[in-house]
């Protein structure tokens, strides 16, 4: 149903309104999922580095991290786990589990199995061509599957921080 149609018919102002707005939510969620289907949305913020080595490349997001009130909970180190498990040789990767407790805090307060979410990911890899990649977690993206419109401003508020962190590096 169309906007016009609604005025043409015999409705109360208030049910208009409401069903305008529904209307438009639909379109917005429309969209979304258009972009996330065409992956015009990525799941991921990031940037590439050069001129520095791998482990320097961990201390800056470590620090990157700590000035935007995350600290890193787990340390993931995906190249020797593959060695040891597969014996397989990648380039060096790994994901660190960053939290921010206030936003966390708040979070569980709004979703309690919001857990199964966190920590935010971030990896430092280091690609082919010697440069390094930093990626993370885009938590808009990720809370597109979970129903509770009480995080949509926590999750913008989170991506903030996080692009200020790969905007650092």
């Amino acid at each position: 149903m169309s906007y016009e149609n609604l005025l043409k018919g015999n409705y109360p102002k208030s049910m208009i309104l409401c069903k305008m707005n529904i209307i438009t939510l639909h379109h917005r969620l429309t969209v979304i999922i258009k972009k996330l289907k065409t992956n015009k949305m990525k799941y991921y913020l990031n940037t590439t580095i050069t001129g520095v080595s791998f482990d320097d490349a961990i201390d800056r997001v470590t620090e990157a991290l700590k000035k935007e009130g995350f600290g890193v909970l787990t340390d993931i180190d995906i190249k020797a786990t593959m060695k040891k498990k597969l014996d397989v040789d990648l380039n060096e990767y790994r994901i660190l589990g960053a939290c921010n407790p206030g936003y966390a805090y708040k979070a569980l307060q709004e979703e309690n199995k919001i857990g199964t979410m966190l920590p935010c990911n971030v990896i430092v890899q280091e690609n082919n061509d010697g440069t390094i990649e930093i990626s993370a977690v885009d938590p808009i993206a990720s809370m597109q599957a979970v129903e509770n419109e009480n995080l949509g401003s926590l999750a913008i508020g989170i991506k903030n921080k996080l692009q200020k962190v790969i905007d650092s590096l």
